[in-house]
């Protein structure tokens, strides 16, 4: 059985640098976080003397407490409120590029706080109750407070997925794509909701501090308002208009970025993110490396690993990684933990609820690519038609689609009896027009990866996909009479499409290839890697993936011959090379015909990387196949043992 939502919530708290940063400093205010074991003393007659002469003043300077170490002369022009500690300050901090300056405090009011060794404080108009980690830099900064109890942000209860309510997921820091997928489900929980919630609820509780945390090496410039928020260490905070309620978790190698007046209020923020250009970030969680720029808008919503919100609105929403918003367009209600899509200018998802209610939803599949003006009207559901493009100017009315790698676009040629705002569906379109597109998402996202916990499988063929691509097939094939054209009268899931027989004819065929070259490749790895007598040995329970790939090639009628499979292996790789270059040569054709200066301006396609990728692909398989049918001798029918089914 695999791990439960509440086990996951578990296992990630039990290494939360945030729960370790609230018992540290419930357990002694934070000396130790900032200070480590240095020894801490009063404040001798002639440094008070000191520091008053330097324009210094306490309520009580008894309850200011330093470290061995300290030097007075590093404090100029500040008040102290409360019990307040002070580590040494001896070293310079870079200020700004190319200016460091030496540590300690100017012209700031300090209320129960630490400032651990080496920290910069400098023009902080009121800095309460809280806990400046060693190397920390905080200038120029206003209200920078922490309530009692302060939680940041964790804990919150927000409608991810479906903006009416049903689908609300618990935040906590480390949250993950996954995990907010399998809550916010919860017919796929199977009653884990409340083991779930349990597990936030005890993290929120564990992370409660009466102070909060600007961590090691942090630099926070220009805020005017930072309220009740854990930092983490080496994160950047430059100019941000204000973060409230929140935590940023960062490091060294990841540092999180804040900045540019951008607004970031309960909101988790993990890793290596980027809020940048005024964007602002309300009730949600950005998993590593995520960007939201240029008046991107997030709210209530888990926004996946190097998915990114620029000019676009996300509410209520779950992405899953490499999402990219990049201009002015909205989602609402949108469940896509598959992520790796698009959303282009103008598209409007959910902008129409029922008027009603805002109680209905969309569910995208993974490598959905929505064009220019793309109108989704809820319900709405694509999920199990992954890597479908829905072109400009489209707009669907509600509906399900399960026919993957397909084609929606406003109908082309005149179908009578047909309503107005049916359009028309191709499948396997991009399998048959524009595989170019899908190697180019495999190198893009792999290239553009900047998480370093998240792991992807960056293979647009696997296992899942074959899977839709087989059973999509078979519904096409089965159609009880051929007719020129087919609604979801005829074949289920085409939604409110139309689909001419041709089309039909041809993903079929488009189909099957990609999964039978998928199933060959999996072939040719498996002989690679074990000989080609353990081919027999494989039972279902042993390598399931290979398990379906054997099911696929004896469907196919190539498990009687190895090498005769091989043969057609290799052919299909050729094909698929000469695929991948024609689709790039359509842009060459078109482009020169209308530009008159285009093939100086842009690559051709035998000097384009993807291109050049499939041909190599295509000549490592045919070394391969050399390679082994050298190893093996004379040409032999090595069989492959015909599979049981595999679930």
């Amino acid at each position: 059985m695999g791990e439960t939502l509440e086990a996951k919530v578990r296992r990630l708290a039990a290494n939360s640098e945030v729960l370790r940063a609230a018992a540290s400093v419930r357990a002694d205010g934070g000396l130790a976080l900032a200070l480590g074991g240095a020894s801490l003393r009063p404040l001798y007659k002639p440094e008070v003397e000191l520091l008053e002469a330097l324009g210094n003043t306490a309520r009580d300077w008894s309850r200011v407490r330093v470290a061995d170490g300290f030097n007075p002369r590093r404090v100029r022009g500040c008040e102290f409120h409360g019990d307040v500690t002070l580590g040494r300050f001896t070293q310079y901090v870079p200020l700004a590029d190319g200016v460091e300056v030496v540590a300690g405090l100017s012209n700031s009011t300090v209320i129960d706080s630490v400032i651990g060794h080496n920290a910069l404080v400098r023009d902080v108009r009121l800095l309460a109750n809280y806990v400046v980690g060693e190397g920390a830099v905080l200038v120029d900064c206003g209200r920078v407070t922490c309530s009692a109890g302060a939680t940041f942000g964790n804990g919150l209860r927000v409608p991810v997925a479906l903006e009416g309510g049903g689908r609300e997921v618990d935040l906590f820091a480390e949250l993950d794509v996954e995990l907010a997928a399998g809550v916010a489900r919860p017919g796929n929980a199977g009653g884990q909701l409340d083991g779930y919630r349990a597990a936030v609820a005890d993290y929120r509780a564990r992370a409660a501090s009466d102070r909060g945390v600007i961590g090691t090496g942090a630099h926070v410039w220009s805020v005017p308002r930072l309220e009740d928020v854990y930092i983490g260490p080496a994160a950047r905070i430059d100019g941000a208009a204000a973060i409230v309620r929140s935590t940023l978790l960062s490091s060294p190698d990841e540092p999180t970025v804040v900045e540019s007046g951008s607004v970031v209020t309960d909101s988790l923020v993990q890793w290596g993110v980027r809020v940048t250009g005024q964007a602002s970030v309300e009730r949600s969680v950005l998993v590593e490396s995520a960007r939201v720029d240029r008046h991107g808008k997030v709210q209530n919503s888990v926004v996946g690993p190097n998915t990114e919100v620029a000019g676009g609105e996300v509410s209520s929403c779950l992405l899953g990684p490499f999402v990219g918003l990049h201009h002015e367009s909205l989602l609402i209600s949108t469940l896509w933990p598959g992520g790796r899509g698009n959303v282009g200018y103008g598209a409007n998802v959910g902008s129409n609820h029922t008027s009603r209610a805002p109680d209905q939803e969309f569910w995208a599949g993974e490598g959905l690519f929505l064009g220019l003006g793309v109108n989704v009207k809820f319900p709405c559901d694509f999920s199990q038609a992954p890597y479908t493009v829905v072109a400009c100017g489209t707009d669907l009315v509600p509906q399900k689609v399960t026919f993957p790698f397909s084609l929606v676009a406003p109908r082309q040629e005149a179908f009578p009896d047909l309503a107005p705002a049916y359009n028309q569906i191709s499948p396997a379109w991009m399998l048959r027009e524009n595989v170019y597109a899908l190697r180019r998402c495999e190198a893009k996202f792999r290239a553009r990866n900047r998480a370093k916990r998240s792991r992807f499988d960056f293979a647009v063929f696997r296992r899942d996909t074959v899977e839709l691509m087989l059973a999509a097939a078979r519904m096409l094939e089965d159609v009880p009479v051929v007719r020129p054209q087919y609604t979801d009268r005829h074949i289920p899931g085409l939604g409110k499409n139309v689909l001419t027989d041709g089309d039909r004819v041809r993903a079929v065929e488009a189909y099957r290839f990609f999964a039978r070259y998928w199933a060959l490749l999996g072939l040719l790895d498996r002989l690679q890697t074990t000989g080609s007598g353990a081919l027999a040995e494989v039972e279902a329970g042993d390598d399931r993936v290979w398990a379906f790939q054997r099911r696929v090639l004896a469907e196919a009628d190539l498990c009687d011959d190895v090498d005769s499979a091989l043969d057609t292996l290799v052919g299909m790789a050729d094909r698929v090379a000469r695929e991948v270059e024609r689709a790039r040569q359509r842009d060459d054709a078109r482009g020169v015909r209308i530009i008159p200066d285009y093939a100086e301006v842009h690559p051709h396609a035998d000097e384009d990387p993807v291109v050049r990728a499939a041909r190599a692909e295509a000549a490592a398989v045919r070394d391969a196949v050399r390679r082994l049918c050298v190893r093996s001798g004379p040409r032999a029918a090595r069989v492959i043992d015909r599979p049981c089914a595999v679930s």
